[in-house]
């Protein structure tokens, strides 16, 4: 009689590792996996209805609406941001490091923009005494690099 085999546990998924660092006990459905795997492979700040598309080549029977609700709990839960620009449709974004966004005005290309030094917000702004800065929403409008060589 062969040996008993022994199952391996699941290897962690990004999603799992957020969680844990951040200490959160969120409900996962398999939906709301499914979309922030398919948000954090993105380098594009995609839409819902973006992410609907793209989701459903790999969940067949997941409707726009539960796409939204998935966004609205991974939101609310502090596992993605939400990005505004303008009038425009929210955006999404797994990047969880402090960043501003860049929004090229002419393609319309959403691109992440990182601190070149430490900033604190607090320090860079004149905010009302004893302000404490939790995050900050911030949209940078121009033209990109290759929309301007054009």
């Amino acid at each position: 009689m062969p040996p008993p085999t022994q199952r391996q546990p699941a290897k962690p998924t990004g999603l799992d590792c957020r969680l844990a660092v951040l200490g959160k006990d969120a409900r996962l459905t398999p939906h709301r996996r499914e979309v922030f795997e398919v948000l954090a492979a993105s380098t594009d700040h995609p839409t819902a209805t973006d992410l609907y598309t793209r989701v459903k080549d790999r969940s067949p029977h997941i409707s726009l609406a539960t796409v939204y609700n998935c966004l609205d709990h991974l939101t609310s839960a502090g596992l993605i941001k939400l990005v505004h620009l303008e009038r425009g449709q929210s955006r999404y974004c797994a990047n969880l490091h402090e960043h501003v966004h860049f929004h090229c005005e002419t393609c319309g290309k959403v691109i992440d923009a990182h601190p070149a030094t430490d900033f604190d917000p607090a320090k860079f702004w004149n905010l009302p005494k004893g302000t404490r800065v939790t995050r900050t929403d911030l949209a940078i409008h121009g033209t990109c690099d290759a929309c301007a060589a054009k």
